[in-house]
């Protein structure tokens, strides 16, 4: 019996290892695909960005929504949505049936440069990941990792 469970832990040591990897290089990646942004002039900081790919997925959501799902603490998130506020990228409304809360919408502006970071950024992966079904079967699993963080922080873990 001892020795399938250290044959057990060999895998979730090697198991460890590989997801271990995979964080890595998504983080590497990431930062590869930032720094290629279309227009240096319209620089954001990765706070910015994680306030404006919410508002582009979430059109309507309130702050507090939006700051829940990106784990920002709210100095941090209100001075990431007033940057993208000054930028033009979003814009806030209020709530029809709640005047005390808002809702976030993207700019046309922010379409514009969505439609930019997608010629950008298709250019920039395109090499590596030729193949629609290979990028699909990836987007997937990736969708899935957020999906599993995102339901694993709403469990009270500590916020940026």
């Amino acid at each position: 019996m001892d020795k399938k469970r250290d044959e057990k832990q060999v895998v979730d040591e090697k198991q460890k290892a590989r997801l271990f990897e995979l964080a890595d290089l998504i983080l590497a990646i990431g930062r590869h695909i930032h720094a290629a942004k279309s227009d240096p002039a319209e620089a954001w900081t990765p706070l910015e960005a994680a306030v404006m790919r919410f508002v582009d997925h979430q059109p309507g959501a309130t702050a507090g929504q939006a700051a829940e799902a990106t784990r920002l603490i709210s100095s941090n998130f209100s001075r990431a949505l007033r940057k993208l506020e000054e930028k033009g990228l979003v814009r806030r409304e209020p709530d029809p049936d709640d005047a005390r809360r808002v809702r976030l919408y993207p700019t046309p502006k922010a379409g514009e440069n969505l439609r930019r970071l997608e010629d950008v950024w298709g250019g920039l992966l395109a090499e590596a990941v030729p193949d629609g079904a290979e990028a699909d079967g990836m987007i997937v699993v990736l969708r899935r990792i957020e999906a599993q963080l995102l339901a694993r922080s709403r469990g009270g873990a500590h916020r940026d």
